[in-house]
């Protein structure tokens, strides 16, 4: 029977090697696309064996699990969850980066926090809506160019690029092509935010075959999930 961290790390080595496959496909180099392992509601000791095995990129949804695992767990921790004003002091004390930034309201108060962070502004990738469903997160595109701008007045933040989710019932393939078109507009005009972050464990080749740079993968990596400890 395999060690947990030989489970971890077998299921590492076929995500690796997909991404090595995707990228290869469309003329890319993998060391083009950051993986992010998604460690909500796995225990501390799985993000510790991920960092055994050379990991440095950790993703949560919820803030007290990030806050307690990056304290124990060194790399670089993204907040990837719907916003809470409630917990933005939190969550920017740990957080290197948040990819769901979808209101003023927060991107100011974000700022506010982060006003000393000038030599290590927080990276913000501003999430955009594919569908406009209400409860999912996401600004419609014609609403991204208050967000940019608010983040590149801020010098405590470095705005990224964009994050988005596929809809729900939408092919993965023509939802990030619709992505893409949307990147492509915003990168033309905010030329530094070139980084998209896109695909989850059920479509990151789809991602990946239309320009994501960061991936973002759970399941794939540590299997089913379980209670945090």
């Amino acid at each position: 029977m395999m060690s947990r961290k030989e489970e971890i790390a077998q299921n590492l080595s076929h995500v690796r090697e997909r991404i090595e496959n995707s990228a290869r496909s469309v003329g890319r180099k993998s060391s083009e696309i950051e993986l992010i392992a998604v460690t909500k509601t796995f225990p501390i000791s799985d993000a510790v064996l991920l960092c055994e095995l050379g990991l440095t990129q950790f993703g949560e949804n919820r803030d007290s699990e990030g806050a307690a695992k990056s304290t124990q767990v060194s790399g670089h921790w993204h907040f990837q969850g719907q916003i809470q004003s409630k917990k933005l002091k939190s969550i920017t004390a740990w957080a290197s980066f948040i990819h769901s930034l979808d209101s003023l309201e927060h991107c100011e108060k974000i700022a506010g926090l982060c006003a000393q962070r000038v030599a290590d502004p927080l990276g913000i990738f501003i999430q955009v809506s594919l569908d406009g469903a209400e409860g999912r997160g996401g600004v419609l595109p014609k609403f991204l160019p208050p967000l940019a701008d608010c983040v590149l007045k801020s010098p405590g933040l470095k705005l990224m690029g964009l994050m988005a989710v596929a809809p729900l019932g939408v092919e993965p393939d023509s939802a990030f092509e619709q992505l893409a078109v949307i990147h492509n507009d915003f990168s033309g005009r905010y030329p530094q935010a070139k980084a998209l972050s896109a695909g989850m464990s059920n479509d990151y080749e789809s991602a990946i075959h239309h320009g994501a740079t960061h991936i973002r993968l759970g399941s794939s990596i540590l299997g089913s999930r379980t209670p945090a400890l």
